[in-house]
């Protein structure tokens, strides 16, 4: 059991995870032309949270993870809002083969800091998109370590928008855009900080 799994059952309970959630997908439809047509592929996707509330504005949508805790707690939540564009999956894109299926959109919600190789999750997901196909990733703005912690030491602390760009460029993507979707608030020391999450979005 992964540290996921543990807390899938109340990942939906925190407001902040919802707002968050909203906030991507607003920040998705301001940048995105999104239309009923487009298959979408959610990497990382937890309980559902993005891909349910962007679920009314794309055709069917790939919701991957490699949390059974997660994926779990998402088929229920299918199951119960009859929600029959949205698929599940478990796949650990780093690990696994590849989908047949090609996509017209990819995004993921604070995934990117725990995958440990970004080159090779990019141009896995260029291989991924269809032709003219789009890329959205939404994480955080470098940042400290302060986010997960001292003892969390596997995870990316955030990531710089222009060394992140350089990187999309080289596994093909191009018109690569940043902007600031949510400031997340945590309490750190005993002091709120804030943490910015930027929405990048690349095409194919």
């Amino acid at each position: 059991m992964n540290n996921f799994d543990e807390k899938a059952k109340e990942w939906d309970d925190n407001p902040i995870h919802i707002e968050r959630s909203r906030a991507i997908a607003e920040a998705i439809r301001k940048n995105v032309s999104l239309s009923v047509t487009m298959k979408a592929f959610e990497y990382g996707c937890g309980t559902g949270l993005l891909s349910f509330t962007l679920q009314h504005d794309l055709g069917s949508i790939t919701m991957a993870d490699n949390s059974d805790g997660m994926l779990q707690v998402l088929r229920d939540k299918i199951k119960e809002q009859n929600a029959e564009n949205l698929v599940p999956i478990k796949i650990d894109l780093t690990n696994d083969s590849l989908p047949d299926q090609k996509y017209d959109l990819i995004f993921t919600q604070m995934t990117l800091h725990h995958i440990q190789d970004i080159d090779a999750i990019l141009s896995t997901f260029y291989k991924m998109l269809n032709n003219n196909g789009i890329l959205c990733i939404a994480d955080l703005d470098k940042e400290d370590g302060s986010f997960h912690g001292k003892e969390v030491h596997d995870v990316h602390h955030g990531f710089d928008r222009d060394k992140l760009a350089d990187k999309m460029r080289d596994s093909g993507f191009n018109n690569i855009t940043f902007s600031t979707a949510y400031k997340m608030s945590k309490e750190i020391d005993g002091k709120s900080k804030s943490f910015p999450i930027f929405l990048a979005v690349a095409h194919k």
